[in-house]
């Protein structure tokens, strides 16, 4: 581990949870390692922990190829990986306040779990904004998320900040999310689902990434169009949701047809799961999705 402050904090962690008692963290949650160092947290009566998705570049022939990043996802704890999603819990959360902890208690498991493993220094982290934190957080946003990378002296350039889905009326508040986000030097990314609806986010928002949902792309010219208009523009397009072997040979096609680099994630490819993958393991044919379809705790990955 090249990140001595972590290091530090995980070492304290280790020595409370084998002492019975629990580290306390800023938001009063309680925040401890499992036999294995994954970290995890409480929230009311639920225990939380980080899976991880990684973002692939698309290879125009062999389809899968080397990742690039991973997204950061809450889990309800489990040893073996199959625990639920637990993003909705947001929206059912009864105060703003508890909101507020909630998204950073998951943030901080995210990071801890995430930089805590070697592989993490080659890549980018990933990670949602939930709708209800764009109103909810009435102070400087990214600021506390900011204060902790700085304690634990974890390089905020690395992590990626994904908006949801933006409508029209949230104008005014976006341009002053985003412009604290900026301050804190985040990288922002935003949530398309389709083509059209992200080339129309592109001159409010100005994102450094766009996701666009791989249901339904097609390889035509207003597609292409986008794509080399976001490569001029220096900004990196990720077709989510990549579930389906008819979308990826789409977006094979797109690939070969701009001749830019074109990336993806999705249940196709990889199940989200604790530990990572290295980010130069070889190209292989195939994909992460079981033959019986989804496991039960895919139900939803819309978030962090």
């Amino acid at each position: 581990m090249t990140f001595p402050a972590l290091e530090q904090y995980l070492a304290r962690l280790h020595n409370a949870s084998h002492s019975g008692a629990h580290d306390e963290v800023r938001s009063d949650c309680r925040v401890w390692l499992d036999a294995d160092g994954r970290a995890q947290g409480r929230y009311f009566n639920t225990t939380l922990t980080s899976v991880f998705q990684p973002l692939r570049q698309i290879d125009a022939l062999a389809g899968k190829g080397a990742i690039i990043g991973y997204e950061g996802f809450a889990h309800s704890y489990s040893s073996s990986d199959n625990g639920l999603y637990l993003w909705k819990l947001l929206d059912h959360a009864a105060s703003d306040d508890e909101s507020i902890e909630l998204d950073r208690l998951c943030r901080m498991l995210h990071s801890i779990n995430f930089y805590r493993q070697e592989q993490a220094l080659a890549g980018d982290l990933y990670l949602s904004v939930h709708a209800r934190l764009l109103a909810a957080v009435d102070s400087n946003h990214g600021m506390a998320f900011r204060r902790i990378l700085n304690l634990l002296e974890l390089p905020h350039e690395k992590i990626v900040l994904q908006l949801p889905t933006i409508t029209e009326n949230q104008g005014w508040l976006l341009n002053y999310v985003l412009d604290n986000y900026r301050r804190n030097h985040f990288r922002l990314a935003v949530n398309a689902d389709d083509v059209a609806q992200a080339a129309s986010l592109l001159e409010r928002v100005r994102p450094d990434v766009v996701k666009i949902d791989a249901r339904g792309v097609t390889h035509d010219e207003q597609t292409t169009r986008f794509l080399e208009h976001c490569a001029a523009r220096g900004i990196q397009v990720i077709f989510k949701r990549l579930e389906k072997a008819r979308d990826l040979e789409t977006l094979q096609q797109l690939a070969r047809i701009a001749a830019l680099p074109l990336h993806a994630q999705g249940f196709l490819w990889d199940l989200p799961q604790a530990a990572l993958r290295a980010f130069t393991e070889p190209v292989a044919l195939g994909g992460g999705l079981p033959a019986g379809g989804l496991p039960a705790a895919t139900l939803d990955t819309e978030g962090s």
